[in-house]
C-alpha cells in the first residue's frame, strides 16, 4: 500500500531528478520514476523512495550520456 508520505517522497525524488537531468526532459524523468516506483510494489515500502531515486538516476545518467554523445561538436 502506497502512503501519502511515500507519494510526497516520490514527488520530491521526481523534482530532484528533473532538476538534475534537464537535458533528458521532464516527461522522460517522470516515466522513469513511475516505472521504477511500480517495480517496488510490495509489502515492505520504507526504502522505496530511496531505491526509486537510485535506479532512476542510473537510468537517466545513461540517457544523459547518450544525449551528450549525440550533440554536435562546436
Amino acid at each position: 500500500m502506497v502512503t501519502m508520505d511515500e507519494d510526497q517522497a516520490i514527488a520530491h525524488v521526481q523534482d530532484r531528478l528533473i532538476e538534475r537531468y534537464p537535458d533528458v526532459g521532464p516527461d522522460v524523468v517522470r516515466d522513469a520514476v513511475q516505472d521504477i516506483h511500480h517495480h517496488f510494489d510490495g509489502p515492505v515500502r520504507n526504502y522505496v523512495p530511496i531505491l526509486v531515486e537510485r535506479e532512476a538516476a542510473s537510468r537517466l545518467d545513461e540517457l544523459s550520456a547518450r544525449s551528450e554523445d549525440e550533440q554536435p561538436a562546436t
